[in-house]
C-alpha cells in the first residue's frame, strides 16, 4: 500500500523473449541496472511457464486475461478460421502478410485479434481494473481491449495512411491507449514509425515517461518487444544488448518518477517474459511435406478441393481438416503421415475423450482426471510410454524437466475451439517455414512445447500473489491474478 491507503501504482513491463540465462548474464556485466534495482526488491522466478503455442499472440492473450487459450480462444500466430472459411495471420513476416494480403493481415492483427478472435467471455485485465475504478494504460502491445473509446489519432502521416487504407474503426481500450502512431489518448512528443522495430521499445519508454510525468495511471502495461527481433536476428545468445536497450526504457521512468528508489517506493513492478527462444540451425517446410494432400493455399477459395489447411507458427504448427464431416478420419490419418516427416518433435491430436501424443520417443494418451497430479494441482490419467514426453512420477506427482507442464499446456492447445485438429512441434534447432518462405535460420525462434522455447523471467517486487497462491510452477497466467489482487479487484 502507498502512504495514501490506496495500493501503489503497478507497472507489468513484458520483455518479449526476455531468457533468463541472459537476464543473468546482463545483470553480472552490469547491464541492466534498472531490473538490479527491482531484483534487489523482490522475487525473481527463472522457470516462469509460457503457454503452448509459445508465440507471442498466445502469450499476450494468456498474459493480459489469466486464462489459458481454451478460454481466451487465440490459437496461434497463424491458423485457420473455420467460420469465415479462411487463413489468419497476425505477421509471421512481412512475406508472410503479403502472401495472405497486407491490409488483411494488418487489420486481423490491429483489429479482430481484440474485438472479434480474443473471447469476450474472458476479460482482460484493463477491463477489470476499469470496471473497479481503476485508470489503466499501455504502450503498443498485442492485447488491449478496455472499456474506453479511442479513435485513430488525427495528426501525423501514419494516421493518414492508415485512414487512406480504410484503418478507420474506433477501438476500445485501456484509459490511456498508445498503439504505434495509429492510436494515441493524448498528444505526445513520441513517435514510433508505426512501430519500426528497434524503435518500438524507445516508443514505450518515452510514453511511460510521460505518463508516470503527469500521474496518468494506476496500471500500466509496459511493453518492450525490440528484444524479441533482435534474438530472432541474431540468435537467443546474443540477448544481453537488446537486454540492456529494454533496461534502459525502464531506466527511463524510474527517472521520470524520482529515479530508482522513489519509483520503487511510489510503484509496484512487475517485470517478465512471455516465452523465451531457441537457436535455429535448419527449416521445415511442412506443406512441403504433406505433398500427397491437397493443401489450401494462401487467397485460395477452400470449396476448389482442398483437404487441409497448414498453420506454421515458428516451431509450432497446426494442420486443420477442412471437410468437418471427415475431420476426425483426417487428422488420424494426417498425424500418421506426420510421423514420417524428418524434423519433427511431437505429433498431437484429439482422439476422443483423450489427447493422442506420438514422438519419437513413443506413444501416450491423457485425459483430465485422475490419480496422478501435475506441478499446478491439475489431476490426470495417463496410459502408455512416459517417455513420449520425457515425465517422471514420483509419489504420484507428474513432471518434466524437457516439456514444462506438458499435459496442461497441450490440452488446453487441444480443446480450444479455434485451434487445428492436429499439432505438431519442430525438434530443438529446427523451425517451420512461414507462407511467405521465411525463417529464422541462423537466428532465434520459438513457439514449440520445449523447455527452451517456454521457460522465461517472472520479477515482481512490491507485490505478491494472493495468499496461499504462489504456485509450484508458475505460469504467465498467474500475472493478471497477481495485479488483480494487488488492487483487491475481485478478492
Amino acid at each position: 500500500m502507498s502512504q495514501t491507503g490506496r495500493p501503489k501504482k503497478l507497472v507489468l513491463a513484458v520483455i518479449d523473449s526476455l531468457k533468463p540465462e541472459m537476464l543473468d548474464r546482463a545483470l553480472a556485466e552490469g547491464r541492466a541496472p534498472a531490473l538490479r534495482a527491482v531484483m534487489e526488491r523482490g522475487t525473481y522466478v527463472r522457470d516462469c511457464v509460457s503457454c503452448y503455442p509459445s508465440v507471442t499472440p498466445v502469450a499476450s492473450s494468456s498474459i493480459t486475461t489469466g486464462a489459458p487459450v481454451d478460454r481466451h480462444h487465440i490459437p496461434s500466430m497463424n491458423w485457420y478460421h473455420r467460420g469465415e472459411h479462411r487463413y489468419v495471420e497476425y505477421g509471421s513476416s512481412m512475406q508472410a502478410s503479403r502472401a495472405f494480403g497486407i491490409r488483411r493481415s494488418l487489420y486481423d492483427t490491429v483489429y479482430n485479434m481484440n474485438m472479434a478472435h480474443l473471447s469476450r467471455a474472458t476479460p482482460t485485465v484493463y477491463e477489470g481494473l476499469e470496471d473497479a475504478g481503476f485508470r489503466t494504460a499501455c504502450t503498443t502491445y498485442l492485447i488491449y481491449r478496455g472499456r474506453t473509446r479511442h479513435k485513430l489519432a488525427e495528426d501525423g502521416i501514419y494516421p493518414a495512411i492508415a485512414r487512406a487504407a480504410q484503418f478507420t474503426h474506433a477501438v476500445y481500450g485501456p484509459t490511456e491507449l498508445f498503439y504505434a502512431d495509429l492510436f494515441a489518448s493524448r498528444r505526445t512528443p513520441c513517435r514510433s514509425m508505426l512501430g519500426r522495430p528497434g524503435l518500438r521499445d524507445q516508443h514505450t519508454g518515452c510514453v511511460g515517461s510521460y505518463l508516470v510525468e503527469n500521474d496518468l495511471f494506476d496500471f500500466l502495461l509496459f511493453s518492450l518487444p525490440d528484444n524479441d527481433t533482435y534474438s530472432h536476428r541474431y540468435g537467443p545468445y546474443a540477448q544481453v544488448s537488446s537486454i540492456a536497450a529494454a533496461d534502459r526504457e525502464l531506466e527511463r521512468i524510474m527517472h521520470a518518477g524520482g529515479g530508482p528508489e522513489r519509483f520503487l517506493d511510489e510503484h509496484a513492478v512487475i517485470v517478465m517474459s512471455d516465452h523465451s527462444q531457441t537457436s535455429i540451425e535448419e527449416r521445415v517446410n511442412l506443406s512441403d511435406a504433406l505433398g500427397g494432400w491437397e493443401v489450401l493455399l494462401p487467397g485460395e477459395n477452400p470449396n476448389d478441393g482442398a483437404e487441409i489447411a497448414v498453420c506454421p507458427a515458428a516451431r509450432s504448427a497446426m494442420v486443420y481438416a477442412l471437410d468437418p464431416e471427415k475431420r476426425e478420419e483426417v487428422a488420424e490419418r494426417v498425424a500418421r503421415d506426420l510421423r514420417k516427416v524428418d524434423g519433427l518433435d511431437m505429433v498431437v491430436r484429439l482422439a476422443g475423450e483423450e489427447a493422442a501424443v506420438w514422438s519419437p520417443r513413443g506413444e501416450l494418451r491423457f485425459a483430465p482426471g485422475g490419480e496422478l497430479e501435475d506441478l499446478r494441482g491439475r489431476t490426470w490419467s495417463v496410459e502408455g510410454d512416459l517417455d513420449t514426453l520425457e515425465l517422471e512420477i514420483e509419489d504420484g506427482r507428474m513432471t518434466s524437466d524437457t516439456y514444462p507442464d506438458p499435459l496442461g499446456r497441450l490440452w488446453a492447445s487441444l480443446t480450444c475451439p479455434n485451434s487445428g485438429d492436429v499439432l505438431t512441434n519442430a525438434k530443438p534447432g529446427q523451425e517451420f517455414v512461414d507462407w511467405g518462405g521465411t525463417d529464422h535460420v541462423g537466428g532465434g525462434s520459438h513457439g514449440s512445447l520445449h523447455r527452451g522455447d517456454s521457460l522465461g523471467v517472472l520479477l515482481f517486487a512490491g507485490t505478491e500473489p494472493a495468499r496461499d497462491a504462489a504456485p509450484a510452477q508458475w505460469s504467465i497466467e498467474d500475472v493478471t491474478p497477481m495485479v488483480l489482487n494487488h488492487f483487491q479487484v475481485g478478492s
